[in-house]
């Protein structure tokens, strides 16, 4: 009997691993500066052009409005008003919509790890699960911000957009499973980074609803500040003539393919920014000339700086999940709880009451149609299969849907690969390539990682959502044969952590570098190499920050644009 249960639940864990939530704020505030990039004039000019609308780029542009003119160009559309984004029931559904308009952009890395990019107004914040927690005080001194303004930049995302998150019996039983794990000490709830357990922070409302990264443009100054959606800049310009190349405007193109130019207006500290995340700003800088010279060539592209390290020391955080079925129903969560350990490993939950539902609903991250986790391997998503698999999930039992997520990722991390153009198109996927795991610490703080997990599920507060019947060993099979990635399996996973690790590496959408501070950009994020020009967003990162990245990358938007208008009115006060 109990071989036959653990049957049923190993063949519809095929079509059943991790989601993270999707969905957006349904109010939808009136921005009167938000635009359709078909309405924009052919030639404009501005202070400061923002290339990228995303976590970064919309607390950026609110910031820097209330004392000049900002062009912000976002190559998405609006967050609000689509259902698919704004409604938590509606989890995972953009994730699957592989149409040109979708908020997310999927690509597969090199490694065979499928994933996702943000294409929409508020970036990843609105694809993401939710979770806000702070960068570590460590990070933040290695990083070289200043402590104060910091904290107040968080503070100035936090009233907009973070909540305290409410807790279910499920989240519960992992927090105190943490607890009797020897994940301690037990922190409660704070935004802040600090070792132990803790229950974090959340974009989700009380009402359900997301809080994103355009929430933020709330605090705007209409007057200066101009928001195109639709618009994908394909090149940044640049005088050549003095003694460094200086960026003077972009060109970007319209929904309909008009294409315009937009330029800064007279002015020393007049920049262009940007923010169009880990693989989007490297790839825009290599489209437009700054990068590998042997690269940009054989491209075709003009070299304006030779510029090797764009596109290196890219980084994903490698992420393992066990999906633990549940003989209770369980509630629907996100990221709530999260144990940061002494050994580099930070281990999350996620659990869904109902993963299924009718024939008209879409699984969220389990339908067989979005890509990182499904019934069908990528190379066989036809429309046949897939309407096969949708079918087959249809009439699957409910209780296959019941239950939650224990996974972890690595801190760091020390592996990195590189970004490489395929094309010459902007809206085209870059070759990238992470090497997960290609640090032997990497992989021996995921086994350590998985190890806790084991001890969190063997747990007694825990066992309540646990059957029996099912081992550790029998959900590290499960898991293991589950189709979550392009790479080859081993025979038998559970015998050797390692093996596990490397053969069910996700992502978690945290990946980062290839325009790192001290290689690209230096610590005022400013291009080396040019003038008027800075990257500021994820690229820019060594390490991800804290254990979820979002509230660090809308934290550096604000206290960037803090900085730049300090030196912008301290350069004023100087002429008059």
């Amino acid at each position: 009997m109990a071989l036959g249960r653990c049957r049923f639940f190993g063949a519809c864990f095929i079509g059943i691993l991790f989601f993270h939530g999707f969905c957006a704020c349904d109010r939808a505030p009136y921005y009167s500066f938000i635009l359709n990039a078909t309405s924009a004039p052919t030639i404009s000019y501005y202070d400061y052009i923002i290339v990228g609308g995303g976590t970064a780029g919309c607390p950026l542009a609110a910031t820097l409005s209330q004392n000049a003119s900002v062009l912000l160009l976002e190559r998405g559309g609006s967050p609000y008003g689509n259902p698919n984004i704004t409604n938590l029931s509606k989890f995972g559904a953009a994730l699957s919509d592989p149409s040109p308009t979708s908020p997310s952009q999927r690509f597969i890395s090199e490694d065979g790890v499928i994933n996702a990019r943000a294409r929409v107004l508020g970036g990843g914040s609105c694809l993401n699960a939710g979770f806000y927690t702070r960068a570590s005080l460590e990070y933040i001194r290695a990083a070289g911000w200043d402590g104060r303004l910091a904290n107040k930049s968080y503070h100035w995302v936090e009233r907009r957009v973070a909540f305290e998150p409410q807790m279910g019996p499920w989240q519960s039983a992992v927090r105190d499973g943490l607890l009797e794990a020897g994940v301690l000490p037990n922190n409660g709830f704070t935004y802040d980074h600090i070792k132990g357990t803790k229950v974090g922070g959340t974009i989700f409302d009380r009402e359900g609803n997301r809080h994103t990264a355009a929430d933020l443009l709330e605090d705007a100054n209409p007057g200066g500040l101009t928001v195109l959606l639709h618009a994908t800049v394909y090149k940044i310009l640049f005088a050549t003539k003095g003694p460094k190349p200086v960026a003077h405007g972009v060109i970007y193109r319209d929904a309909s393919g008009a294409k315009h130019r937009a330029y800064l207006k007279r002015g020393l500290k007049n920049e262009i920014i940007v923010s169009s995340g880990a693989l989007g700003s490297p790839q825009l800088l290599m489209l437009s000339g700054v990068g590998p010279a042997q690269q940009l060539r054989a491209h075709n592209i003009t070299v304006v700086l030779d510029q090797p390290m764009v596109g290196q020391l890219m980084s994903d955080n490698p992420m393992n999940a066990i999906f633990v079925p549940s003989p209770l129903p369980v509630e629907v969560s996100l990221i709530q709880v999260v144990g940061i350990t002494q050994y580099g490993s930070y281990i999350e939950a996620a659990s869904g009451e109902n993963f299924g539902g009718s024939p008209q609903r879409d699984y969220g991250m389990f339908s067989p149609k979005i890509g990182q986790l499904s019934t069908v391997p990528p190379k066989q998503r036809t429309p046949e299969a897939l309407a096969k698999a949708i079918e087959l999930m249809n009439n699957l039992d409910q209780q296959a849907f019941q239950g939650g997520f224990i996974l972890e990722k690595i801190m760091g991390p020390i592996s990195t690969g590189h970004l490489e153009l395929r094309t010459r198109h902007p809206e085209d996927n870059p070759s990238v390539t992470f090497n997960y795991f290609k640090e032997p610490q990497d992989l021996q703080r995921c086994v350590e990682g998985i190890s806790t997990i084991e001890k969190v599920i063997d747990s007694r507060p825990f066992s309540k959502f646990k059957f029996d019947y099912m081992s550790v060993p029998q959900l590290l099979n499960m898991t293991a044969n589950a189709p979550v990635n392009l790479l080859p399996k081993h025979y038998n996973s559970s015998q050797s952590l390692e093996d596990f690790c490397k053969d069910t590496v996700m992502t978690i959408w945290h990946y980062h570098g290839g325009c790192q501070v001290g290689s690209v950009v230096d610590h005022d994020y400013k291009v080396m190499g040019v003038d008027a020009l800075r990257v500021i967003d994820g690229s820019t990162f060594n390490l991800s920050p804290g254990t979820n990245p979002q509230a660090t990358v809308m934290m550096l938007g604000r206290y960037m644009g803090v900085n730049i208008l300090r030196e912008r009115l301290a350069s004023e006060d100087l002429a008059n």
